[in-house]
């Protein structure tokens, strides 16, 4: 199927990101990164991006069809402090994210493949969470939010476990409201059919990593 061409200055072309870019530069300036995976049709990055200014925000998906739309949302609001790429979470970090560089990163509501054989395959398990640790500027903040309990419920079980992280919601292992926190198109309308979103908040401890700057 042809991918419908996605010409926004929102959008970084895949040429570019081919090995490892200067953010500040197709920023056109240097700020601390948030990274969002996963940033379906773009209104949770458009409405957290327009209350953080001082913060630059990489939306990455998947999906072609996500990035035109959250490209859109983004150029219509006029922020200027959006990227979107196309790419796999993996490879992306990879090769495109230096290390200790991340003041935020954020998951919200990923496949949660629901069946048992197919657990394997999510995205946000210990060995990734694990891995995006090394990501994190110190201090720097690992949001997740599911509205699969079962998914919500393991993720909260093993996050004690790994040592690089603190819980933001002591003593609460997730909560099911935060303040202040964007509700997603999708999270509202399984909220409106009366389910519960599973919000996880953890953070890198400050001797982790590099700095912020």
């Amino acid at each position: 199927m042809k991918l419908i061409p996605i010409e926004s200055p929102s959008f970084v072309p895949p040429q570019l990101l081919e090995q490892m870019p200067d953010w500040g530069t197709l920023f056109g300036a240097v700020r601390p990164l948030v990274f969002e995976i996963g940033c379906g049709i773009g209104d949770f990055v458009v409405e957290m991006a327009g209350m953080h200014p001082e913060w630059n925000f990489i939306a990455l998906d998947f999906y072609n069809k996500g990035c035109l739309k959250t490209s859109r949302k983004v150029d219509q609001a006029g922020l200027t402090n959006v990227r979107v790429v196309r790419d796999e979470a993996r490879s992306f970090l990879e090769r495109c994210i230096p290390p200790n560089s991340l003041r935020r990163v954020i998951i919200n509501c990923p496949d949660p493949w629901p069946k048992m054989r197919h657990r394997k395959r999510r995205l946000v398990d210990a060995p990734f969470v694990s891995r995006l640790a090394s990501y994190l500027a110190p201090g720097g903040d690992l949001h997740f939010a599911t509205d699969f309990m079962d998914y919500g419920l393991d993720v909260a079980r093993f996050m004690p476990s790994l040592t690089a992280y603190e819980n933001m919601l002591a003593p609460d292992p997730y909560r099911h409201y935060l303040e202040g926190y964007p509700l997603s198109k999708y999270m509202r309308k399984f909220m409106a059919e009366g389910k519960q979103i599973y919000f996880i908040q953890y953070r890198t401890a400050a001797g982790q990593g590099g700095s912020h700057a």
